[in-house]
C-alpha cells in the first residue's frame, strides 16, 4: 500500500475530525442512521490516519506527503 498522507494529513484526521464525528454522533444520537454514519467515518478517518494511506487519494494522484517518504 502507497503511503498517500503526511504527518499533518495524519494528525488532523486523527486529533480533529474523527473526534469531531464521534461527539457529533453523540448529539444526533448512538443508535440512529446518522450516527451510526458518524462513527463509521470516524473509524475510517481513524483507520486511513494510522495507516498512512487514503483510497479516495490514490485515483486522482493526489498525496500530502514527501516524495522521499513514498513507499510501494
Amino acid at each position: 500500500m502507497k503511503v498517500n498522507m503526511g504527518r499533518t494529513d495524519r494528525m488532523i484526521r486523527a486529533f480533529v475530525v474523527a473526534p469531531i464525528a464521534i461527539i457529533l454522533a453523540f448529539v444526533v444520537g448512538a443508535g440512529s442512521v446518522g450516527g451510526i454514519i458518524l462513527f463509521a467515518a470516524a473509524a475510517i478517518m481513524l483507520g486511513t490516519a494510522a495507516v498512512g494511506s487514503c483510497p479516495l487519494y490514490l485515483p486522482f494522484g493526489f498525496r500530502t506527503c514527501p516524495i522521499d517518504a513514498k513507499k510501494s
